[in-house]
């Protein structure tokens, strides 16, 4: 896109109500956070596996995919997210799917104006590229409201970039609160149940057959990749340049839906043969009180000898600290350390 063509989209967002910085409302776009780690292997779990903000969900289906972060990205771009069939599903049952998706808060949301007048068009773009062409689908899915919309996108074997045009919806507003309103679905296999019908190019009241109509299926075959980067949603009618920031800003907006924590030595409070118990401050303000769970090996070092505690902690997390419980040790004078997970995903 040339710069005249690049200040022209952005003079017409900022008309529409959009424009100028924070602009994008997805998080980790550009999927240079990976706290939880940079692969898993032949998955099919529901749950955040790498890349931070970044869900996969499977139903009824034998495929299992391999996701990891990785370094193959367009200019401008140091990382993608990376798809890789490791086993495939090619009798495809009618309840059967898999897709990626992103959630949003619906008070981060609120600029959009949904369900009023006043609402606004969005810009969706992102860079995909796959290992042969195929088709998929990328659903906004109000989840507030039961609304959703879904737009069809080829992939090649060259990156490339996807711009999709938003409607503004004057039905339906998002809650303002730190709930989830709105998805970003990618859907990259589907059985009838979401593929028998027509697809929902605009907005309106969810019907599953209408959602993922005419995508290829990511597991028709072993050899099958997807990779993603550089997704950005906006206000607007046209899609601008990718907002970049710096790692520390989008690693700080990752931490407030997980956050691991590496536990400095500190004292246990309480007595011996009872719960014990240390409170630590979190670096950031998480989206609400979570579940917690020992990363790697939390110890307890009573003197020069360490004991794991990873069978016997309890790790609770609140908003701005954490609470780190154990039970039965036999030294109430001990000290501790390690590393846990802080978990508020939406």
């Amino acid at each position: 896109m040339s710069k005249a063509a690049e200040l022209a989209n952005l003079i017409g967002n900022i008309n529409a109500g959009g424009g100028g910085v924070n602009r994008n409302v997805i998080i980790n776009g550009a999927m240079n956070v990976a706290q939880r780690g940079t692969s898993v292997t032949g998955t099919g779990t529901n749950a955040y596996h790498t890349v931070d903000r970044f869900r996969l969900a499977f139903n009824n289906t034998a495929g299992r995919v391999t996701m990891t972060q990785d370094s193959s990205a367009p200019e401008g771009f140091a990382n993608s997210i990376k798809l890789a069939c490791s086993t495939a599903d090619t009798s495809v049952a009618a309840d059967e799917y898999f897709f990626m998706d992103t959630k949003l808060e619906g008070q981060n949301l609120q600029t959009i104006a949904k369900g009023t007048s006043s609402a606004k068009p969005l810009a969706l773009s992102f860079y995909v590229k796959g290992n042969a062409s195929a088709t998929y689908v990328v659903e906004l899915y109000d989840s507030d409201n039961n609304r959703n919309l879904s737009k069809s996108f080829s992939v090649t074997t060259d990156w490339q970039r996807v711009e999709i045009a938003i409607p503004a919806d004057t039905t339906g507003a998002f809650d303002d609160d730190n709930a989830e309103s709105l998805g970003i679905t990618f859907w990259l296999h589907a059985g009838s149940n979401f593929t028998s019908g027509t697809l929902d190019t605009t907005w309106g009241s969810n019907t599953n057959a209408n959602r993922a109509v005419g995508i290829s299926s990511f597991f028709d075959s072993t050899a099958r990749t997807f990779f993603i980067t550089g997704l950005q949603l906006e206000v607007g009618q046209n899609p601008t340049e990718f907002e970049h920031e710096p790692f520390e800003r989008t690693l700080e907006k990752c931490q407030r839906y997980f956050l691991r924590k590496t536990v400095p030595q500190g004292y246990m409070n309480g007595m011996g043969n009872t719960a014990q118990y240390e409170s630590y401050d979190l670096p950031v303000t998480m989206r609400a009180d979570g579940t917690g769970s020992v990363s790697t090996t939390v110890r307890y070092w009573s003197g020069s000898t360490a004991t794991s505690l990873s069978g016997t902690v309890s790790v609770y997390p609140k908003t701005n600290h954490v609470i780190i419980a154990a039970g039965n040790l036999t030294d109430g004078n001990g000290y501790i350390d390690g590393v846990i997970d802080c978990d508020a995903e939406l």
